[in-house]
């Protein structure tokens, strides 16, 4: 059973940011807080650590986390480093990871994946988050033992998540009934959308409430 005891939280945000300017995109403001603060919000009292991987500005991040750790490799190398630093860094039997530019994710994320890495065969070594019509391998439950064989792939110049994933026992997490909650923002004109999309949620919401 994954108890929260179990699970270690991370959030990836070592990326370089090229498509908003070199910017980096963790620390973009997004209805009045950075974006990476929505995102850890999801994992709060769910995780027993809540881990961020950057590779600047990591005095920023450690606002935000119990610890900021960079890739075991310098470079920017991609989100698989990210995800191979925090198997190694975990403390824990389970790693779950999310990206730092989907501010929107669902407040039950972690609730709903680990529900989701087990079937009747049992549990698989990785689960990864699907929207109805994608896959999300940035959004993955995984077992930190996973970390000697990433390692290994790692040094053979594997850099596709996917084709890691697909070397091990891994599983769906469907999460169809909210594909927009996975919306990842790359650009200033994605990420004022979204801000006004969620503007119109919430104050349609309140209407609905106030009598």
């Amino acid at each position: 059973m994954i108890t929260p005891q179990t699970l270690t939280g991370m959030i990836l945000a070592g990326g370089e940011g090229r498509r908003m300017g070199g910017r980096d995109k963790g620390l973009e403001p997004f209805a009045g807080l950075p974006l990476v603060a929505h995102v850890a919000q999801r994992f709060d009292s769910h995780v027993s650590e809540l881990l961020i991987n950057a590779n600047r500005n990591t005095d920023a991040y450690a606002l935000f986390a119990s610890r900021v750790i960079e890739d075991v490799e310098g470079g920017f190398k991609g989100p698989l480093m990210g995800i191979y630093s925090g198997l190694r860094a975990a403390k824990t039997p389970w790693l779950l990871v999310a990206p730092c530019d989907s501010p929107a994710l669902p407040n039950d994320l972690v609730a709903r994946m680990v529900a989701g890495i087990t079937s009747e065969s049992g549990e698989h070594d990785i689960a990864v988050a699907f929207d109805g019509e994608r896959l999300h391998p940035v959004v993955a439950l995984l077992r930190t033992s996973l970390a000697d064989d990433l390692a290994n792939a790692l040094a053979e110049g594997e850099r596709k998540i996917d084709r890691w994933y697909a070397r091990h026992s891994w599983c769906k997490v469907d999460m169809s009934d909210c594909p927009e909650t996975f919306a990842n923002l790359n650009t200033e004109e994605e990420k004022a959308r979204l801000e006004l999309t969620l503007g119109s949620v919430a104050n349609n919401a309140a209407s609905r409430e106030t009598p």
